[in-house]
């Protein structure tokens, strides 16, 4: 029987029952309604030329695209394992709900990764450990130059913007930090009521848009800057080179999306698109990316300051290193984003393909100040999938003085990873600026969750480092990280990377570093 004559057939039958439930019983609507429904169905789908699948198969087609939709749903709910969903998988999922919860976030019977798989990494523990801390450290952030210094909590919550998130969703986060003592980066759309209201510790981003602090003609607004930079929850400012998600593209904000309230913040007209270019216009070499990280730091009346990348070209990054040596000037810290991307929507091919690893950035800008002599005044921020204890102590242990979380901290205030941020249908109200989805977001109830998982992650990294020995994240050494290059072989990062000297760079770089230290120019960006 073709398609063609299966659809008629389906309808004359709808419509006979229709007609009988007219004339007869009413249990004939029960058979009348649907096959009379499908029979349309069918007749549309023959006369659409937009699907394919919808010619050939009228009405069974339909199941092929309620199938691809929830898709997601079902692989992360029946299909995946414990250990290998992404971006984030069960377990570390469930660790970061029971944490922030409250309840017991340990499991029975032994580990269900391969621990020969390559690539498998773990720390390494002393058979003398220590005492863990009573009172968490802190990272005293600021170099020479900067008379406020800020005491960093080793977890912080990464940059999230206003826009991105919800309203409800900037309080419980900002709420919690309050709580925990610990800081929130506003992300780069602006500072907000939102972020000021509850009273906790603030970084405050500046991106290429320079929302909150810019002209009308899209350029930096240093009076601005400066008034709102003074508030008294802002304790280090920041500028924002490039992110994990998508480094060297900018962004774009529906006009949809621009309400009164967002085209406020981010000093933009109401109802317009609003892009975000891929390049700052304040600076365009080396040395005057230095000069205007110095401006900001004067104008924010001597706060920490300093700025984000995801790493790409080291030379690029020791041309930077240069102009801060002949500048007699640096940043108080710099915030290194990983390529595993983050709560940003971008292309594929830039979340896949573009930017450096965390692993690898970190590495970078490690040995580059170490190997300048900058290291002791320059503090550095990990951020890229800090979830557990034992992610903030691997990064550590790589470089980092501190680490920041985005998505760890969405899990903490309910998101479950339904990526769908950038559609503003988020079901638990994280990512949307629908009214009715972000009311189901009760600030009381996540801000303590927030400070929770927080407090219980900086916990749980005290207890892995007093394990190996160490009650402070200075003691940790590279050769305490450990990783599996094949099945019979595993070897420690002393081993498996480069670690410059202090000031190395400057006396005799090694052969692996100097092509690159003698190409770097504080005056351009060169590839």
């Amino acid at each position: 029987m073709t398609r063609i004559a299966l659809v008629v057939l389906v309808l004359v039958a709808g419509l006979s029952a229709l007609a009988a439930a007219v004339g007869a019983s009413p249990w004939w609507w029960f058979a009348a309604v649907p096959l009379t429904a499908a029979g349309l169905l069918g007749a549309v789908d023959l006369l659409q030329r937009r699907h394919s699948v919808l010619r050939n198969y009228p009405v069974l087609g339909h199941a092929r695209f309620l199938l691809e939709r929830i898709r997601p749903e079902l692989q992360q709910y029946f299909v995946e394992r414990n250990f290998d969903g992404r971006p984030f998988d069960r377990d570390v999922r469930t660790i970061v709900y029971e944490r922030a919860k409250g309840t017991d976030a340990e499991q029975p019977y032994g580990t269900e990764r391969d621990v020969y798989q390559p690539g498998y990494e773990f720390l390494v523990p002393s058979m003398a450990p220590c005492p863990v801390p009573e009172t968490p450290p802190r990272v005293r952030v600021g170099g020479p130059d900067c008379s406020k210094p800020y005491d960093m909590a080793l977890l912080n919550v990464s940059a999230m913007s206003f826009g991105s998130l919800s309203a409800n969703a900037v309080l419980a986060l900002n709420a919690g930090a309050k709580a925990g003592g610990f800081a929130q980066d506003t992300g780069e759309g602006g500072l907000s009521e939102y972020h000021l209201r509850p009273g906790g510790d603030l970084i405050w981003e500046i991106g290429t848009g320079y929302f909150g602090c810019r002209t009308r003609d899209g350029d930096f607004d240093p009076a601005e800057f400066a008034d709102k930079a003074a508030h008294e929850h802002v304790k280090c400012v920041s500028l924002k080179l490039s992110q994990g998600a998508k480094p060297g593209i900018g962004g774009v904000l529906p006009g949809a999306k621009v309400n009164a309230e967002i085209a406020r913040v981010r000093d933009v007209p109401e109802g317009r698109t609003v892009i975000s270019p891929p390049y700052h216009r304040v600076f365009d070499t080396p040395r005057e990316l230095v000069r205007f990280i110095a401006r900001m730091r004067d104008l924010a009346g001597g706060k920490p300051t300093g700025f984000k990348l995801c790493v790409g070209s080291r030379r690029q990054f020791l041309a930077v290193c240069k102009a801060m040596l002949e500048e007699g000037t640096a940043p108080d810290f710099i915030v290194v984003d990983g390529g595993e991307g983050g709560t940003g929507a971008a292309p594929l091919e830039f979340a896949d393909h573009v930017g450096a690893p965390l692993t690898e950035g970190l590495l970078t800008v490690h040995n580059a100040l170490v190997g300048t002599g900058l290291r002791d005044r320059i503090r550095i921020g990990a951020s890229g999938k800090i979830a557990t204890g034992t992610d903030l102590v691997k990064r550590m242990v790589q470089g980092a003085d501190y680490g920041n979380a985005a998505r760890a901290m969405m899990f903490a205030v309910g998101c479950i990873q339904a990526q769908r941020c950038h559609t503003n249908t988020c079901p638990t109200g994280v990512t949307t600026q629908d009214p009715r989805r972000a009311r189901a977001l009760d600030v009381r109830d996540k801000a303590p969750r927030v400070r929770r998982f927080q407090e219980a992650t900086v916990a749980s990294a005290l207890q892995i480092m007093a394990s190996m020995g160490v009650t402070d994240p200075a003691q940790l050494r590279p050769h305490m990280l450990r990783q599996r290059v094949d099945p019979f072989t595993e070897r420690p990062y002393d081993e498996l990377y480069e670690w410059l000297e202090p000031g190395r760079l400057l006396a005799e770089p090694p052969a692996s570093w100097a092509a690159d230290w003698k190409a770097a120019d504080p005056d351009r960006f060169a590839v």
